[in-house]
């Protein structure tokens, strides 16, 4: 139980870390533009280099991550993703702002490679991934609260607090786990472009929608900022119960069963949530909508465990996972601003399900590894 808890608390700590600056940037984006006068696209273009850094390194380091020397990678990542956060504090002008940030997104790239890798090196991958994510929705919504509060003191101080963060995360990764979990499960190369696309467009368009939330929320169903917030902020909570789902629903009723359904709902709560004029319909499309994505998000980190137990398809989908998410604000932007809300939902269920079909594939493909490695004896319903 002990060595549970060092490896829970060390996952949980990396992808949290290498994932800060994803999950904090609508914070992080207000403080650059207050600090260096900046308009709202320009402290956009500052956080999405940010971003894009961070998925680019993510994607170019998933080799290295699969091998031995996560824990040095991950201390790396978090050094160098101190000074870097250091440094955007002090940054006052537009060009040293977006360069710092540039730097910073690269650090939490590393972390974000070893510990995402990592994932798939630990005995029970769907029971890692479940409270990996969990632990991370927890510090992501802990930061999303305490950020704002020490910039009232002093802008930029966000960035400080980031920075001592990493310091507990340098003990807490000590136990990651070093390489794959004994096993005959053979590596199967890296992940194919149709799966790294198809990755990329889902959480385009899921974390997309997600930025526009309030938007949508204040201007189709009548309710005001705070009450948007709240509801936005109580589905981000209830959806860790889709995150505690996702690895029994899959050993209940399979892989490939429970992935379809959860894919199939997440869609269709992102075309509700999106057209949807009643507050009511809103705040449940929400809640169904980020337990369902939770719940994706965990199953495909288990399969993708399954299939190569090195973890260089966990770091590869995670990268092209941030590459997506990155994009999605810009592009639901100027697809809603286009097309308009009736038509975006019908487009995003059919993107959703589009999408996800190289996810499905993939999660057949793990269904099928592990029916070869342990056949169920006759008379035995049970699985693995």
């Amino acid at each position: 139980m002990t060595k549970f808890l060092g490896v829970a608390a060390a996952l949980i700590a990396g992808v949290a870390m290498g994932s800060a600056g994803t999950n904090v940037m609508p914070v992080f984006i207000d403080d650059f533009a207050s600090r260096a006068g900046l308009s709202g696209a320009g402290a956009g273009l500052v956080g999405a280099a940010q971003l894009t850094a961070t998925a680019v390194v993510t994607l170019l380091l998933a080799a290295r991550a699969a091998r031995t020397g996560r824990v040095a990678m991950a201390r790396l990542g978090l050094v160098l993703t101190a000074f870097g956060a250091l440094w955007v504090a002090l940054a006052d002008d537009p060009v040293t702002l977006l360069l710092t940030n540039l730097l910073l997104g690269a650090a939490l790239g590393i972390v974000y490679a070893a510990a995402t890798a990592a994932l798939a090196a630990t005995e029970d991958s769907d029971r890692a991934a479940a409270v990996a994510v969990a632990g991370t929705v927890v510090v992501a919504a802990l930061m999303i609260v305490a950020v704002p509060l020490v910039n009232e003191q002093w802008a930029g101080a966000g960035f400080l607090l980031l920075a001592a963060c990493c310091v507990p995360a340098c003990f807490l990764v000590g136990t990651l786990p070093e390489g794959p979990a004994a096993t005959t499960k053979a590596a199967t190369g890296r992940p194919s472009a149709v799966l790294l696309i198809g990755t990329a467009v889902l959480w385009t368009i899921t974390q997309g929608t997600w930025a526009y939330a309030s938007v949508l929320g204040r201007e189709h169903t009548g309710l005001d900022a705070t009450a948007v917030s709240l509801i936005l902020a109580v589905s981000s909570v209830v959806a860790l119960g889709g995150a505690i789902a996702g690895a029994p629903a899959a050993r209940r009723f399979g892989r490939l069963r429970s992935m379809v359904v959860f894919v199939v709902v997440e869609a269709v709560a992102i075309a509700v949530v999106v057209i949807s004029d009643e507050p009511v319909l809103f705040t449940a499309a929400a809640v169904v909508w980020q337990a369902c994505q939770l719940a994706v998000l965990v199953q495909m980190v288990a399969a993708a465990a399954v299939l190569d137990p090195s973890g260089r398809w966990v770091a590869s989908l995670s990268g092209a996972s941030a590459l997506g998410t990155g994009a999605g604000p810009l592009a639901v932007g100027l697809l809603l601003h286009h097309a308009g809300p009736e038509v975006l939902g019908v487009v995003f269920v059919l993107g959703v399900v589009a999408a996800s079909l190289p996810l499905l594939r993939m999660t057949t493909a793990a269904d099928n590894r592990l029916a070869a490695e342990v056949p169920i004896p006759a008379g035995d319903a049970s699985s693995r």
